[in-house]
């Protein structure tokens, strides 16, 4: 039988979702295009992947990335609250730098790597913030995070 597997994102609920899809050999061309036409009301993009498998690596990367980046802006929220902003202040500032940041590795050809080297001047502000991240770890227990809920969707979907 014809079987296609999604898994959208929260952002969905604002028209902004992102939403990887698989469809078994028996979903028709037709059928792939019913399905991208209702997936494509509240996702910006409509990733289809070639095995079912890859839902579990979708899920990691997309379907709990929004939690990833609520995760990072409240850490940068409370950073600025503590360096003497307010709240809300340091909130807006943090949620419309991810949005741009986000826009521009949309927009732009460049790789997300040089698009961080870009905004890094050496030894400046951004290279000190970036240098303590990756003594850290902190690019590690990403990718371990990522694995972690690939892991478990995979579970899930015994």
């Amino acid at each position: 039988p014809p079987v296609v597997r999604c898994m959208p994102n929260t952002p969905a609920l604002y028209g902004h979702g992102a939403t990887g899809v698989y469809a078994s050999d028996a979903v028709t061309a037709k059928q792939r295009a019913s399905v991208s036409n209702v997936l494509n009301a509240v996702s910006e993009v409509v990733c289809w992947v070639d095995t079912e498998d890859q839902i579990d690596a979708v899920t990691a990367v997309s379907g709990s990335g929004p939690a990833y980046f609520f995760l990072v802006l409240e850490a940068m929220q409370e950073a600025g609250v503590k360096a003497g902003l307010s709240r809300e202040v340091a909130a807006q500032l943090a949620a419309q730098t991810c949005l741009g940041a986000a826009h521009m590795a949309l927009k732009s050809s460049d790789s997300f790597g040089e698009l961080r080297r870009k905004v890094t001047s050496p030894n400046g502000t951004t290279h000190a913030a970036i240098t303590h991240m990756e003594q850290g770890g902190m690019p590690a227990c990403i990718r371990g995070a990522l694995r972690a809920a690939a892991a478990r969707s995979a579970e899930l979907g015994e």
